[in-house]
């Protein structure tokens, strides 16, 4: 096991999985101390780098794309301090980063976990219940429904339509943009059947962000409602489907792959070594067993 503690946070790696620990220094964000702790699969890894600086270096894990629930929501906005994938290494533990970073890349190696995206979120996402107040709003969400309630800053005319409740199954997407300069961000949720083009002051659905402390917290949320919703990979799939055929799908029965005969004692010859490299069969007993397939081919 591999572990290096930091001011910064915890980190360590059983092989199978990282644990990554917010610490509890006044500097930690108060963004990566609500997100809690994080198990990351080794299959979700796609690396892992150090870079030293003069007084600090940063540990940096890279995910592959589709992975991350929380990623996929922010969008690659979220800031260095609320990163959860950066962690700030002292000067006198750079030996123990550099080592962590090569046991962890020696076992994607060893485990030929790939770099392409996938199709399936392997992370859960933020736990719920969640609930946060920023900007003009309270967003809280169940793991079934939104529930979004106004303030005093609230516009009139979004205040009006009430307290908002929308269950996952009636939401589209979820979006979730900082306030970056002279422009607001928010909290976005679209709902199926009732798109809208309205500026989020305005938009009945929509938290409205000024760019203040607890506006990261927000994309919590937009992370856990979007780890509920189809996969984006799975989502764009079935639209290409629906463009090339438009017709209804209608469901059919799997058929299984033909095989031809040379393929099918191919495969038998593979499982033979399989069996013989477990100990299942002694060499005597994988020779007579793959002469006789041999014969047959």
């Amino acid at each position: 096991m591999a572990e290096i503690i930091q001011r910064d946070g915890t980190w360590a790696f059983d092989g199978d999985a990282l644990r990554l620990t917010p610490g509890r220094d006044k500097n930690v964000s108060l963004f990566r101390t609500s997100l809690g702790e994080l198990v990351v699969p080794l299959g979700a890894l796609a690396g892992i780098s150090f870079e030293q600086g003069r007084k600090a270096g940063r540990l940096r894990l890279r995910l592959r794309d589709g992975a991350d629930p929380l990623l996929h929501a922010t969008g690659g906005r979220l800031t260095e301090p609320n990163d959860p994938y950066q962690l700030i290494v002292e000067s006198d533990r750079y030996g123990v980063a550099e080592y962590f970073v090569d046991e962890v890349r020696e076992a994607l190696l060893l485990d030929q976990v790939p770099v392409t995206p996938v199709t399936e979120y392997l992370l859960p996402g933020p736990a719920v219940p969640l609930s946060f107040s920023a900007g003009d709003g309270t967003a809280s969400f169940d793991g079934e429904r939104v529930r979004l309630e106004w303030n005093w800053k609230t516009e009139d005319a979004k205040a009006a339509a009430g307290i908002r409740t929308l269950p996952l199954g009636e939401l589209a997407a979820v979006e979730w943009l900082p306030a970056a300069g002279l422009d607001n961000g928010h909290l976005r949720f679209t709902v199926k059947h009732a798109p809208t083009k309205a500026p989020p002051k305005y938009d009945p659905h929509s938290v409205e962000l000024w760019g203040f402390k607890k506006d990261p917290l927000m994309a919590l949320i937009a992370a856990a409602v979007q780890a509920r919703l189809p996969h984006p990979a799975r989502a764009a799939t079935v639209d290409v489907r629906r463009t090339l055929d438009p017709r209804p799908e209608t469901p059919s029965l799997p058929v299984a792959p033909v095989e031809d005969g040379h393929d099918a004692l191919l495969r038998r010859l593979r499982e033979l070594g399989e069996l013989r490299r477990t100990g299942v069969l002694t060499d005597e007993e994988f020779t007579m067993a793959k002469q006789a397939i041999l014969k047959r081919m």
